[in-house]
Order: structure tokens, then C-alpha cells, then sequence
């Protein structure tokens, strides 16, 4: 027999985890997370910095010297406080709005700008554990199992950490990616941005499911919901979640409830057709920067001296990148055929050749 409370009960079972309200107040005492003041000035200075970074993509987009570019503002905490808690050692698989992270776990930042161009450099990641940001919506879910595994099998102490948003929690490559790697215990964490709109499909009418974190479940994997406008929340959870991990628990679900501020992408998207202005006002008040600024300034922490260095920092380093990609060889063909293989094989040396004729 069906029993429909069975539904409910599952949904109550995934309350939003929080640590700071929309105030910056400490609502949550016992899960303050172990940060000295240092570190958490450290949160705060990437915060500003990537918002300064979004204002200034968007601007560059705009001009023409950017190609390709997903808006973060608003998914900061969401972002970066869970890049925080990760260790070099650590793969990210992201998605196209995750360039953040990427910086932050040791992208240059010029490589960013010749990834949204669409240049061949901007993909490389020497020095990094990550692979380049996955525009196939979901596919990256997969792929962070596999390497989570094959971390499992070399006895490494270290976690991969996938990010895709609510929509892709819709794809086939998710339910696959969660399964696999709860039946192989393997140590990834796998973090959906809920930001409510798949583009412009709203929360409401991708999943019936009152949470995503739910979907954990039917894996037999934990999973949590987060105020993914709180830093410090979200920095707790997926340290906890990678203390599972390499401890050989298995990985971990985390949704985190945020919301991008912007458009979808840059490329024609209109937010204002498909939401409200009161939902937009709604969400302002949640801003993951005031929030935490809020919190820093009452423990004397935080001043606007100390914010508009960082800005100023931000701006002079955006320069200087953007610089920096303007003076990249801008790649040929051939550069394309070079790096796809160790030896060629004869078709693509024939064509290597052809190209190179046209190019002298």
C-alpha cells in the first residue's frame, strides 16, 4: 500500500542548514566553524574581489574583449565558501559559473579571460587539480565520480568537488553520478547551486521534490540543505563532507539555496521575463557579502578602509590579466590539431600540413 506521509516525512528530514541570518547574527552557535579571524577576513576579501571580477567581466563582455561569460554575483558564499574548505590536493569539476572557484584554487586569472574567449589556453590547468569548466549541463557530475574513484584507488587523501546548478540535478548524468558513487563509496561531493531559475525555468517546475537535497535518498548517500547565502554555512558543510570522504565514508549531496543576481549568461539572457522585481528585492536582502559583512563589522574585523583596498586590488589585477590575454598568441588551427595528440596519426598530420601552408 502507498503511503503518502512517507513523502512528507522524507521532506522534513532536509531542514535549511544555517549558521548567520540575514542580519550577520549567529543563529546557529554550536556550528560556528573553527576559523581564526585571519581566515575569516580571508572569506571576506574574496567575496568583494569576485564581485568586483563579475562587474568587471560583465563590463568587459559588453565592450567585446570577453566571449562567454555566467554572471556570479549573489552565489559568492555558495562558491567560494565551499572552495574554502577544500585543500590543494583536491579536484573541482566545474561548471560554466565556476570560473570563482577555479581562481581561487590557483587558476590564473588570465586564464579565466582566455577561457571565456574561447582560447585553448584558458583550458589548460597546469598546476591545478580541476579540469576545465563543463558546458554540457550535468556532464560533469559523471566525470567527478570517476576521478573520485580513481583517487579512492591510488589511496589518495584527497576529494573531488562537483558543481552544477538546480537544473542539472534534471540530467541523467546526475543520478548516474550520485549512484555510482555511493555504491563505491567514492569521496566526491556533489554541490547543487539551487539559484531557482534553470535559465528561466523556475525551481517550482523542474522537480516536484519540496528539496534536491532529498534526492540523496534513493542513492543511499547523505545529503543537506544549505543557506547558500551564508558563508559560514556553507564552508561547514562541505568540510564536514570532505572529512567523510577521506575518511572513506563516501560522498556527500549538498544543495545550497542562493540566487544569481544577473542574467543566466551574458548571451542575450533577460532575467526580467521570466522574474519578479519583488523576488529580485527579496533576495537582495539575503546578499551573502552584506550578510557577512555585517558579522565581521561587529567583531571589529571589517572596515570599509580595508574593503576598498580590496577593491582597488581587484580592478589592478583584472587589468593586468586582461593584458596578459590580449598578448596571447591568438591561436591557429594547427595549434588545435598540435595538442590533441602525443604522436599524430597520419589523417590529422595531413591536414596539419594543409593548414600549415595557409598559414604562411
Amino acid at each position: 500500500m502507498i503511503d503518502q506521509t512517507v513523502v512528507k516525512k522524507i521532506e522534513d528530514m532536509f531542514p535549511t542548514y544555517q549558521i548567520l541570518n540575514e542580519n550577520g547574527e549567529i543563529v546557529n552557535e554550536r556550528e560556528m566553524p573553527d576559523l581564526t579571524d585571519d581566515q575569516l577576513k580571508e572569506l571576506m576579501k574574496r567575496m568583494v574581489y569576485t564581485r568586483i571580477l563579475d562587474q568587471r567581466s560583465i563590463s568587459l563582455n559588453r565592450q567585446g574583449r570577453l566571449g562567454f561569460y555566467a554572471p556570479t554575483a549573489g552565489q559568492e558564499a555558495s562558491q567560494l565558501g565551499s572552495q574554502f574548505a577544500l585543500q590543494k590536493e583536491d579536484w573541482i569539476l566545474p561548471g560554466y559559473r565556476d570560473v570563482p572557484q577555479l581562481i581561487w584554487h590557483g587558476l590564473p586569472l588570465y586564464k579565466a579571460f582566455l577561457f571565456s574567449r574561447g582560447h585553448f589556453v584558458g583550458n589548460q590547468m597546469e598546476g591545478i587539480n580541476a579540469l576545465p569548466p563543463q558546458i554540457i549541463i550535468g556532464a560533469q557530475i559523471t566525470q567527478a565520480t570517476g576521478v573520485a574513484l580513481g583517487l579512492k584507488k591510488r589511496g589518495k587523501k584527497a576529494v573531488a568537488v562537483t558543481y552544477t546548478g538546480d537544473g542539472g540535478s534534471s540530467q541523467g548524468d546526475f543520478y548516474e553520478g550520485i549512484n555510482f558513487a555511493g555504491t563505491f563509496k567514492a569521496p566526491v561531493i556533489f554541490i547543487v547551486q539551487n539559484n531557482r531559475f534553470a535559465i528561466s525555468t523556475p525551481i517550482e517546475k523542474q522537480t516536484s521534490s519540496k528539496t534536491i537535497a532529498q534526492k540523496a535518498i534513493a542513492a543511499g548517500i547523505p545529503g543537506i540543505q544549505v543557506d547558500g547565502m551564508d558563508v559560514l554555512a556553507v564552508y561547514k558543510a562541505v568540510k564536514e563532507a570532505r572529512e567523510r570522504a577521506i575518511n572513506g565514508e563516501g560522498p556527500t549531496l549538498i544543495e545550497t539555496l542562493t540566487y544569481r543576481y544577473g542574467p543566466h549568461t551574458m548571451a542575450g539572457d533577460d532575467p526580467t521575463r521570466y522574474r519578479t522585481e519583488d523576488l529580485d528585492k527579496e533576495w537582495e536582502k539575503k546578499d551573502p557579502l552584506v550578510r557577512f559583512r555585517k558579522f565581521l563589522e561587529k567583531k571589529n574585523l571589517w572596515t570599509k578602509e580595508e574593503e576598498e583596498k580590496v577593491i582597488e586590488e581587484a580592478k589592478e589585477d583584472i587589468k593586468a590579466a586582461i593584458k596578459k590575454a590580449d598578448e596571447t598568441p591568438k591561436q591557429k588551427v594547427t595549434d588545435l590539431i598540435d595538442i590533441m595528440f602525443e604522436q599524430l596519426p597520419v589523417n590529422l598530420k595531413e591536414q596539419r600540413d594543409e593548414y600549415l601552408k595557409k598559414e604562411e
